[in-house]
């Protein structure tokens, strides 16, 4: 991890009117990391990535970049640079025309423009698209262009807010790695605005989770994934079947929880008491389907099934208030139909368990019905 806080966010609060849309908000982000602010529409990672920026006033709190204070400096006057959703070309210039813009503004000499356009354009891999215009290119190349003229100002910072979001499936994925490795290559902090997990897990050094405009758990993908720190963000990072149950007792290092549905073991900790209210969290992929001799934890009716080439995912109806999901890997269409009971089994060490008093806020703020004003 680099030793050096880039951007320091301390104690920010944010009010438009008489809403408060982003509370007592605190982050160090170091030199050089690949950082993603993850949640849903009006969770407030646009607004915090925009008062980094300097578009938008800090109503209460502090921003550093770069160990100097930012608060009440003009965005003009920031050591970033941003990449926005629409990318923001000008459509009567040229692409080396639109990436040299903020240097001609700077009236650096034209030599040197032209070198470093076509320094830019190359790491972007436009070098021989300079005379096209903006119209002529597609989505894709068209944020390529945005990116070179955000990063030939040689800024400390790179801002993205969901830059990839108007792109289809496989040229968003494709774009994913190329950032991955302009990042690699700059050595420079990114700031990463987006509502898709997936994105954020496959391209940052670190996430960080928002709901209701407030941090709900900062940390690696891996870290989140696997000790998601409330049941909202285990619901958020990856899929998970969620529970309410009673801790009714500890035997062998294992505490044994009572859901509505089943009994089920989890492994203990300091925090479990015997008679507590927690959440239970089962990932799909930890889940066992098939026709066990002995005991399963519990046996339902498939629902439904997504064939996903090396993946199934498969619906288990419990009982009529509960549906749980499952993932089998595997390439074969035939397995599990439809209207068949199956058996489900886990391993306790596969399953989480949170105190109810950490369930906050709810799976749906996260999710995004939080009826805020969505920025």
């Amino acid at each position: 991890m680099p030793g050096a806080v880039m951007i320091g966010l301390h104690n920010v609060t944010k009010n438009f009117a008489d809403t408060q849309v982003i509370r007592d908000f605190s982050l160090d982000i170091f030199q050089g990391e690949f950082v993603t602010l993850l949640g849903a529409s009006g969770s407030g990672k646009t607004t915090i990535l925009r008062m980094i920026a300097g578009f938008e006033d800090v109503t209460e709190g502090r921003v550093t970049i770069d160990g100097v204070d930012m608060t009440t400096v003009p965005a003009n006057l920031r050591p970033v640079n941003s990449v926005f959703q629409n990318y923001a070309l000008f459509p009567h210039l040229n692409v080396l025309d639109n990436v040299a813009f903020g240097l001609r503004i700077k009236k650096v000499p034209d030599h040197l423009i032209r070198q470093r356009v076509h320094d830019a354009l190359s790491m972007v891999g436009l070098e021989n698209f300079s005379a096209r215009r903006i119209r002529q290119l597609s989505g894709g190349q068209q944020q390529r262009v945005a990116i070179a003229r955000a990063i030939i100002n040689r800024p400390k910072v790179l801002l993205l807010d969901e830059p990839l979001s108007a792109l289809d499936l496989k040229l968003r994925k494709e774009m994913q790695l190329e950032l991955k490795r302009l990042h690699r290559e700059l050595g420079i902090t990114f700031v990463y605005v987006t509502h898709d997990q997936e994105e954020a897990m496959s391209m940052s050094d670190r996430i960080g989770v928002l709901a209701n405009g407030q941090l709900l758990q900062y940390a690696s993908p891996e870290e989140l994934y696997a000790n998601p720190a409330t049941p909202a963000v285990a619901s958020f990072i990856g899929e998970t079947n969620l529970l309410e149950g009673v801790l009714v007792d500890i035997v062998n290092g294992h505490a044994i929880v009572q859901t509505p549905h089943f009994l089920t073991k989890v492994p203990t900790d300091k925090t479990h008491v015997v008679g507590s209210s927690v959440v239970l969290s089962i990932r799909p992929e930890a889940i066992r389907l098939g026709h066990f001799e002995g005991n399963p934890i519990c046996r339902g009716t498939i629902t439904e099934r997504v064939f996903a080439g090396s993946q199934i995912r498969i619906w288990v109806r419990i009982n009529d208030e509960l549906t749980m999901q499952c993932l089998v890997h595997g390439t074969r269409n035939d397995e599990f139909s439809i209207g068949e009971e199956v058996d489900l089994a886990w391993e306790p060490n596969r399953s989480l368990t949170f105190s109810q008093s950490t369930n906050t806020p709810v799976v749906s703020d996260l999710l995004g019905s939080n009826g805020s004003d969505g920025r």
